[in-house]
């Protein structure tokens, strides 16, 4: 029997839109959701009706995130909204939950039942390894480029076999691609890309295996359904079973990692695939005001490809987009400064004001402004905690520990405390691995002379560390390595070392945190047999497949606290996520603003061949992107929103002098103000937006020497560019740092540079 009060509860509060969405049958069903209407209330909210109506158990539904942070969000928000145990529904994001399988079954997916994954540096790191052996170097095997060339080919789903080379250099890639496999398989590591690759080929060829999964998970809900790449989408559908019901939220309007894999077309195909007939689009906005919204809503109009909506709300038009134009880009930082300050003034907080900018390079100039002006603010997105080097160094000796046959974790800390284990003894204990086709751990016994010695003394650290996971406990067993390795010893000795001693103490808490809330007894060790995990396992397990274990709990079975641990470590390193302890102004790309709210926005650097971005140019599918990239930052904002572009900028070391951004054309009169700026020597005067009075006909010799946007240089102002040229032999010249100067031409000794 329904509890009617708790339903109550459950949906009063849901728009018409939003209770249409929530009590949809067990069909498949796309949910077109516009920025700011809520998506994360509708996902969590339709699970629990899902659970209270008895439609489902929690134990047959599966949740896909993109971020670990959304996972836990949603966690914490059904917590909220039901008494129930949740334990058995699975909850993740792609890699986490492909980890999470190949865990479960590692026999079957032919791998070590303790596989470390590489995060991005560790894979750059394997990469340069295989160069370096390969005598493989310049510009056409960047390690960078390699292992995007790799990480690329397991998102199309092929191996190094399968690939068919167009030219030489496409070859040498393919044979570099299947030295890199062969030496992952060797060490039992696997990256990203390959958590998801390697998990669609196991559900792929073990029907038993596949079937069993599509009879447990009856409903599948995927968050920014917007953002899966072609191999998310396969995963997806070998999951989903005939009486699977998709539930996928997402809004093509803010497809916008295209450069990442991201197919914004799986939306169309996803309604042809599952024969979609629940197809319902939030639109009610409860985040920005009406001229933010309206000005969204006109500029996305231009994109042809897609399935289409329109924002509204009801909190009122609010103020109109202003917009301004300034002669450069230190005056645009600027008047940025300026006007954080006067919002200051009027109380909106620091953290509640957002820079958002199209490339990290435009960060430098708006940096030095906020700096010169004793701002505090913080670039969004900057190392985050599992990417900072001791806390890096601290988890490659706990991976050893783990699997000794990592080469990538042995690379980064057999010296590291320096230990008297140079380069040269690195590279004759690879090539005596190569050569016997083992790990370096276990090749150092095969070495000869004192260098053997330092390598034994290391490797002492490594099975002291494994000999301590059968008494000590996780947080125990850190705070031994950390000192044990002399981790702890380097850092007291170190000028900045206090900062990184309190990073791996907090290491350790994280380690003790981490425990509790996966559910492990904090005593626990990390030898397979002590484990007291409740298994739980249904009845239909399937025999052919005895790997297959059904787990109730949020820890796949058989996997040790330390292993567990690691897979956590690895995978949060993937997630951004912002520290908001302090009251500062966020500095930002706008892909980082993805999915993030401020009171006030300023969107710079609104210039043709910047935003948007030269290689759209030729190009309706980039353009698109990159309208929808625009899209994404207009709605970040609440209540302010400010639009800005420069005549001239310094960037990527060259002068750039544009017209403003064609996303600015296409935004309604009504809804936007163009802002003057008053007389000021470093600004124009007075100039009219988006139209400098046009000049009379040039017929003095003097203009024949000078163009607009061309570097000049003055003995007294330096370096500059001419911005514009007036009749009467006179012009307007920004020297930057100097401000704009209105010279006369037939009396200023400029230079052409």
């Amino acid at each position: 029997m329904l509890d009617n009060a708790l339903m109550d509860h459950l949906l009063n509060n849901l728009n018409t839109e939003q209770l249409a969405a929530v009590t949809l049958p067990a069909q498949s069903a796309l949910i077109l959701a516009g920025a700011g209407s809520g998506k994360t209330r509708v996902l969590t909210t339709r699970i629990a009706w899902l659970l209270k109506t008895g439609q489902v158990s929690s134990y047959s539904i599966l949740a896909v995130t993109f971020t670990n942070k959304a996972a836990k969000e949603m966690l914490a928000r059904l917590g909220t909204m039901l008494s129930d145990n949740l334990r058995g529904m699975w909850v993740g994001t792609f890699h986490g939950l492909c980890n999470r399988i190949l865990r479960l079954h590692w026999k079957d997916a032919a791998l070590p039942q303790s596989f470390n994954i590489l995060d991005a540096q560790d894979q750059l790191s394997a990469v340069k390894r295989i160069l370096k052996v390969a005598n493989l170097s310049g510009d056409w095997y960047k390690p960078q480029s390699v292992a995007h060339y790799i990480n690329s080919q397991k998102e199309k789903g092929l191996r190094a076999g399968d690939v068919r080379p167009r030219d030489h250099h496409e070859q040498e890639l393919a044979r570099i691609y299947e030295i890199y496999e062969s030496q992952c398989q060797r060490e039992g590591v696997v990256d990203f890309a390959e958590l998801l690759l390697r998990c669609c080929e196991l559900l792929e060829r073990n029907q038993p295996l596949r079937e069993h999964y599509q009879s447990r998970f009856r409903h599948i809900l995927v968050d920014e359904f917007q953002d899966t790449n072609d191999m998310q989408y396969r995963w997806l559908k070998l999951l989903a079973g005939k009486d699977t019901a998709i539930f996928a939220v997402g809004d093509d309007d803010q497809s916008i990692y295209a450069f990442r894999g991201a197919n914004v077309e799986n939306m169309l195909a996803f309604r042809t695939d599952f024969k979609v007939k629940n197809f319902i689009c939030l639109e009610q906005n409860y985040r920005s005001k009406g001229n933010i919204l309206d000005a969204a809503n006109a500029l996305i109009a231009h994109n042809q490809k897609r399935l289409g909506k329109n924002l509204r709300t009801d909190a009122g038009q609010g103020e109109p987009v202003r917009i301004l134009k300034l002669p450069s880009d230190t005056n645009e930082a600027d008047w940025v400064c300026q006007e954080v300050q006067h919002l200051k003034a009027e109380g909106i907080p620091y953290r509640e004001m957002a820079v958002l900018y199209r490339s990290n390079a435009q960060s430098r100039v708006l940096e030095h402004s906020f700096i010169n002006k004793k701002i505090p603010y913080r670039v969004y997105g900057g190392l985050r905690f599992f990417e900072r080097a001791e806390i890096k160094h601290a988890i490659a000796y706990l991976q050893l520990i783990s699997n000794p046959n990592n080469n990538a974790a042995f690379m980064r800390v057999a010296n590291f405390p320096p230990r008297g284990i140079g380069t040269r003894t690195l590279e004759q204990l690879d090539d005596l691995a190569k050569a016997n086709n083992c790990s370096l751990y276990d090749a150092i016994p095969l070495m000869n002379g004192r260098s053997r010695s330092a390598l034994e003394a290391f490797a002492r650290i490594i099975d002291q560390g494994t000999a301590s996971t059968f008494n000590k406990n996780l947080p125990d067993l850190i705070t031994s390595i950390i000192e044990s390795s002399g981790l702890e010893m380097y850092y007291q000795k170190e000028k900045e070392g206090a900062e990184r001693l309190e990073n791996l103490e907090q290491l350790i808490s994280a380690a003790a945190q981490f425990l509790i809330e996966e559910g492990y007894d904090f005593e626990q060790y990390a030898q397979t047999s002590s484990l007291s995990v409740n298994t739980n396992a249904s009845n239909d397990v399937i025999a052919s497949s005895p790997n297959i274990i059904d787990a109730n709990d949020n820890h796949p079975v058989n996997m040790s606290p330390l292993s567990a641990f690691l897979s956590h470590a690895s995978l949060e390193a993937g997630d951004a996520q912002a520290d908001e302890n302090t009251d500062a102004v966020q500095l930002m790309t706008v892909h980082a603003a993805k999915g993030l709210e401020f009171e006030a926005v300023f969107i710079t650097g609104l210039e043709e061949g910047l935003f948007p971005h030269e290689n759209s140019s030729h190009d309706k599918k980039g353009l698109e992107e990159e309208r929808r990239l625009m899209y994404v930052a207009l709605t970040r904002a609440k209540k302010k929103l400010y639009l800005s572009c420069a005549e001239y900028r310094m960037l990527y070391g060259h002068a750039n002098y544009n017209k403003h951004s064609s996303f600015i054309d296409e935004l309604p009169e009504e809804n936007t103000k163009l802002m003057f700026k008053q007389k000021k020597a470093s600004y124009i005067d007075e100039a009219e937006w988006g139209n400098i009075p046009s000049s009379k006909p040039q017929t003095s010799a003097t203009h024949h020497k000078w163009r607009a946007g061309q570097s000049v240089y003055h003995k007294k102002f330096g370096e500059g560019v001419i911005i514009r040229l007036e009749s009467g032999d006179r012009a307007f010249v920004n020297f930057g740092s100097v401000g704009m100067k209105h010279l006369d031409l037939t009396i200023a000794k400029l230079e052409r540079l």
